[in-house]
């Protein structure tokens, strides 16, 4: 089966807009969003689905955005076979070979949030995650299914990135990424190499794709996914190369 086709059929899904809310990446815009229902509990079929029609995952949910006269955020996945590192990206690989990896199951650790609320208290104090809290990183980042993953980064047991991701049929899907926002790791680019270990994880599984998530032309927040190339983008229900900008 091809993966651009969704592995089960989804029509007989319960789905829910939210109202209309201001939108968090571009100003003076409303946001609408498509939910499935919370009580429909999907399993990995469905979930392996939806994320082929664009759906992502945040803590228990899987939405996407239904906003009425705009269609900039577009869902992104990185073709795993066909990834090259730019030279930027190499560089960087090797100045983070120091750092070792670990991959442990989504539960909350005191570890885990603490480096949470820094990051969020010193790279998002003005966004909507701010204050954290325990309920909120729960909410967001746990969750007890066999597919969500924590990926731990160390610089000599000392815990300085957490990725959270999703381990899906047709690939990985990158939920979270958040890391010490100490001037000393500024040069590690610590983000980018979270994707870039994640990628070496789905090449390692055999898994073709990795997913980012949206990305809009015109957010400065998410112009860092056009650095990995190639990238593809959903348009309706197939996945095309995104040409860079």
């Amino acid at each position: 089966m091809s993966s651009n086709t969704p592995r089960q059929p989804v029509r007989d899904l319960r789905f829910f807009l939210t109202v209309p809310h201001a939108c968090s990446y571009l100003p003076d815009r409303e946001a609408t969003t498509l939910f499935l229902d919370p009580k429909e509990s999907p399993g990995q079929g469905v979930y392996d689905a939806l994320t082929l029609l664009g759906f992502r995952r945040s803590g228990q949910h899987l939405y996407r955005p239904h906003c009425e006269g705009c269609n900039a955020c577009l869902s992104v996945r990185i073709p795993v076979a066909e990834f090259a590192p730019n030279r930027t990206q190499r560089r960087l690989a090797k100045r983070n070979a120091d750092l070792t990896v670990t991959v442990c199951p989504a539960l909350f650790k005191a570890e885990h949030y603490d480096l949470y609320a820094r990051y969020i208290c010193t790279r998002h104090h003005d966004g909507d995650m701010f204050p954290p809290s325990h309920e909120q990183y729960r909410t967001f980042l746990s969750l007890d299914q066999p597919y969500a993953r924590l990926l731990e980064l160390r610089l000599e047991g000392q815990l300085v990135a957490v990725s959270a991701f999703d381990e899906l049929h047709h690939g990985l899907s990158a939920i979270y990424t958040f890391f010490d926002p100490a001037e000393t790791f500024e040069r590690r680019s610590l983000g980018t190499q979270a994707v870039l270990t994640l990628i070496a994880r789905a090449a390692a599984q055999g898994l073709p794709h990795l997913y980012l998530g949206y990305w809009i032309e015109h957010c400065r927040k998410m112009s860092y996914k056009q650095a990995f190339q190639p990238l593809e983008r959903l348009d309706g229900r197939q996945w095309r190369r995104l040409i860079p900008f």
